[in-house]
């Protein structure tokens, strides 16, 4: 099969841990040979997220007054080639020495009038108290709850195009596994010039909504999010909390689902089956090899 498996930041950095870069490698690592085992037996195509590390770059160029702060484009730039080059060294030495891996920087179109940029939605950087959230708030960043914490949240809207995609079904056809798309690609979109010119984008794209776009764009059949929880529970936290298994696409949008974790990732999943008709799966990056057999997770098909 043709594979792609959207990396939750789990497979980077644990909630709470440091963001040192030896414990994301070590992460990585622990990570590299299950997914090794898949790109053994399947076509592999990996994005991955990137919002601790972008909020993380984002609180250094802060420090740095000399110069004014990078954008996120900017940021999201960075941290795909931070994350991609971890990724392909740490899956290469799990993989047979000829085994072809490629990293690409990937940018995706979003709409100027997409509704997203009017309420901000997706968590960037560590967890705060409600205190030191409010002391940054002077930075002009807007913060939510998540879970008994606090994290900045900055505009999520939707991709629309990703311009690398030929490159991509090109490294693919080579027998490639191609790293991409990593943090929802790098935000940009068309001026209303004449003519139009491209531009970065103070935002960041749903990693998972970027991928659903890359797997139906390489005719992927099966697309993964591969996150730290072992699939997806209905009523998560209440005393009716329920595991969901197999369950078609009708079945799962008669639940409702957080917007700042799993909602995203819940439709995802019923994009991808409703547009191809193929199979989405969520579940824990520690079950790949099950997940992908269809044996794991929350698996979501068209009937």
């Amino acid at each position: 099969m043709r594979v792609v498996v959207a990396l939750g930041g789990n497979a980077l950095l644990k909630r709470g841990q440091p963001m040192t870069a030896e414990n994301q490698r070590v992460n990585v690592r622990s990570a590299a040979p299950a997914l090794a085992s898949v790109a053994a037996e399947h076509e592999l195509v990996l994005s991955h997220g990137n919002g601790p590390q972008v909020g993380l770059l984002a609180l250094q160029a802060a420090a740095y007054t000399e110069v004014e702060a990078y954008p996120l484009d900017v940021l999201g730039a960075q941290t795909e080639g931070m994350i991609g080059y971890v990724l392909e060294q740490e899956l290469g030495n799990a993989m047979p020495p000829d085994a072809p891996l490629a990293t690409i920087l990937t940018m995706v179109e979003v709409d100027p009038d997409d509704p997203a940029f009017q309420d901000p939605t997706k968590f960037v950087g560590p967890i705060y108290t409600e205190a030191e959230a409010e002391a940054l708030k002077g930075k002009g960043w807007v913060f939510k709850p998540d879970g008994d914490s606090w994290r900045r949240v900055v505009a999520s809207p939707e991709p629309r195009h990703i311009f690398e995609i030929d490159p991509i079904r090109w490294l693919l056809e080579h027998d490639v596994v191609t790293i991409c798309a990593g943090g929802g690609g790098v935000p940009t979109m068309f001026t209303s010039d004449d003519p139009p010119t491209l531009i970065g984008v103070e935002a960041v794209i749903d990693k998972d909504l970027a991928s659903e776009l890359l797997a139906r764009e390489v005719a992927a059949d099966l697309y993964v999010m591969a996150t730290d929880v072992d699939a997806v529970y209905a009523n998560w936290g209440t005393p009716e909390q329920q595991r969901l298994g197999r369950v078609t696409v009708a079945e799962l949008r008669q639940h409702n689902f957080p917007a700042g974790s799993m909602g995203p990732k819940v439709e995802a999943a019923c994009r991808f089956v409703e547009m191809t008709g193929g199979r989405a799966a969520i579940g824990a990056l520690t079950q790949i090899q099950q997940i992908v057999a269809g044996d794991a997770g929350t698996q979501v098909v068209a009937s």
